[in-house]
């Protein structure tokens, strides 16, 4: 089977690590060979850059700096686990990857499209996603789910709610722009619903 690569995106509470668990087991009932990796991290020099990324302060980073760091971990992150994946084979489900730096870095932040897209150039030239999904939940919608999570990992959600609703702009910008590759997903309805859409989309998308 031809390998694939599939990428969930979306604003903080969008549902998409339980998505992205939920999609990789319904393949791999398939007989499929999947590999589950997130961003940033998703290989342990990239992990070790995550834990500045997320967790802190919300203005402890310049967006640039930030958005450097973003590509520094995302080029480990291809060269070390998704790369390697793809060249054996394997479909890779990545909860996140470049259209979120476009979202988060760009317009959340403020730094130039023009900007990432040279750096993204340099960092990860060769590489883009066969299929992204990107799941879609009002801003406060997702905040407010957001507040149950038990971890250290909150410095984005501690960004004011205009930051969130522009990271909801954008991710809806990217699908309408990119409707070849991305597909929307309402993520206000049950979890095994938004499941089975999903899992229809990556059906009728790339053939399964």
């Amino acid at each position: 089977m031809t390998a694939r690569f599939i990428t969930l995106e979306g604003g903080e509470g969008a549902g998409k690590s339980t998505q992205t668990r939920l999609l990789a087991a319904a393949l791999e009932k398939r007989g499929i060979d999947v590999v589950v990796t997130r961003e940033p991290g998703g290989a342990p020099g990239a992990e070790d850059i995550r834990k500045l990324l997320v967790e802190g302060e919300p203005g402890r980073w310049d967006p640039l700096v930030e958005t450097l760091m973003m590509f520094a971990a995302r080029a480990d992150h291809v060269a070390n686990t998704i790369g390697p994946a793809l060249a054996r084979g394997a479909y890779v489900v990545c909860d996140r990857f470049t259209d979120s730096t476009y979202a988060y870095q760009g317009a959340g932040r403020g730094l130039p499209r023009e900007t990432i897209r040279r750096i993204e150039s340099l960092a990860v030239p060769d590489i883009k996603p066969d299929l992204t999904l990107i799941l879609d939940v009002p801003a406060e919608t997702g905040l407010a789910r957001t507040q149950s999570r038990q971890h250290g990992e909150t410095r984005f959600e501690r960004f004011d709610l205009a930051f969130h609703q522009r990271l909801r702009d954008a991710f809806r910008d990217i699908a309408r722009h990119h409707a070849d590759r991305c597909v929307l997903i309402d993520t206000t309805k049950a979890p095994e619903a938004v499941s089975q859409e999903i899992l229809s989309v990556v059906q009728q998308r790339l053939g399964i």
